[in-house]
C-alpha cells in the first residue's frame, strides 16, 4: 500500500507559520513510511472557497482540494487559533468534505498560535471536529507558539519537538495498522 498523505493548512496567511509545521511534519511522516505527500493550503484556494457552498465544487482546483482529503490515508492537518479556535476558512474547507470518508482515517492534529492561552484549541476545537467524521485521531496532538517555527518549520521549543517526534511515531504506526488491515 503506498501512503497518501495529505497536510492541510488552515492560514490564511503568508508566510504562514502553520504551513511551515504542518509541512514539516508531514514530511517527517512522509520520510519515515514513503507514499506520496500532498498539500492542501485554503490560503492558495481561498477565493474559490469562499464561493464553494456544496459539491460538486464550482472550480476543479477546490474538487481536487476536497478529494485528495477524502482519499487520503493520514491526513496532517492544521490551523492557527483565533480567538480559541481554528480559522473560518478551515471549518468551511472540512464542512465540504464527505463525512463518510474519514471514517477510521488516522489525523494529526496540529494548531499555532500566539499565545500559550490557545493551546487548548487543538483538544476542544480540533479533535471534536475530526471525531465527527469519526477519524482516528491520534492521541498526541501538537500547539506551537507562532515564535518557536523557524522559517524551515522546525520548532525551536525542545518540548514541543518531542510532541512532534510522538505524533510522527504514532502516525507511522497508524500507516502500519491501516496498510496491514488492507493486505
Amino acid at each position: 500500500m503506498t501512503a497518501r498523505i495529505v497536510a492541510v493548512s488552515g492560514s490564511l496567511s503568508r508566510p504562514s507559520r502553520t504551513r511551515l509545521l504542518v509541512g514539516d511534519v508531514a514530511r517527517q511522516i512522509h520520510a519515515r513510511v514513503g507514499g506520496n505527500l500532498s498539500f492542501v493550503d485554503v490560503a492558495e484556494i481561498a477565493i474559490g472557497l469562499g464561493q464553494t457552498f456544496a459539491r460538486p465544487a464550482p472550480t476543479q482546483q477546490i474538487e481536487q482540494a476536497l478529494l485528495s482529503i477524502e482519499q487520503a490515508d493520514i491526513v496532517v492537518a492544521g490551523s492557527p487559533v483565533y480567538k480559541g479556535s481554528y480559522s473560518g476558512f478551515f471549518k468551511h474547507l472540512i464542512d465540504l468534505v464527505e463525512y463518510r470518508s474519514l471514517t477510521g482515517v488516522p489525523v494529526a492534529l496540529l494548531a499555532t498560535g500566539g499565545s500559550e492561552r490557545h493551546a487548548l484549541a487543538v483538544e476542544h476545537q480540533l479533535r471534536p471536529l475530526f471525531a465527527s467524521f469519526d477519524a482516528h485521531t491520534l492521541p498526541t496532538a501538537v500547539f506551537a507558539l507562532d515564535r518557536t517555527i523557524g522559517p524551515d518549520g522546525q520548532v525551536s521549543d525542545e518540548t514541543v519537538r518531542g510532541r512532534i517526534d510522538q505524533l510522527v511515531r504514532e502516525a507511522a504506526g497508524a500507516l502500519s495498522l491501516r496498510a496491514a488491515a488492507a493486505a
